[in-house]
């Protein structure tokens, strides 16, 4: 797993289901048993967080709603609660790999064959991080692998 599990991925996993475009993107992006755990992260956070004050309680019903603006009070309480309550942490550690763990894949590949003096670029997104890549070739020279 390459991201590290801090309140934000939680509460980003956890809140898929209300801000992304609806189930359809989901299983694009997670298998079945995954999504089926999504709810259960989100509850497992909303009971946590649900009358720490009115301003959560606000954000929380906002995030229900759609509204990815209070994502950030959402987590800086969660972190807080995270700090307190290490139990509490790990549950929801737990519950957040098997949700990850069911993130679907990409593995596919991209061929391009450019000839003479053509210029190709190829780009794959994951995450909202483009990779783009070129290769310089100088007259005779083979590109370095």
């Amino acid at each position: 797993m390459s991201d590290p599990l801090t309140a934000s991925v939680l509460v980003g996993l956890a809140v898929q289901k209300f801000v992304d475009s609806g189930a359809g993107e989901l299983a694009k992006k997670f298998t079945t048993e995954a999504i089926a755990k999504i709810p259960e992260l989100w509850q497992q956070i909303k009971n946590k967080l649900q009358g720490k004050s009115a301003k959560v309680d606000e954000a929380l019903v906002k995030l229900e709603s759609g509204d990815r603006s209070a994502i950030d009070t959402v987590t800086k309480n969660l972190d807080v609660v995270l700090d307190d309550e290490p139990e509490f942490a790990n549950e929801l550690k737990l519950l957040a790999q098997t949700i990850q763990a069911g993130k679907i894949q990409d593995n596919s590949t991209m061929t391009q064959n450019n000839s003479d003096n053509a210029k190709g670029w190829q780009t794959k997104v994951e995450g909202g991080t483009a990779y783009i890549g070129e290769i310089h070739i100088q007259h005779g020279q083979t590109p370095n692998s």
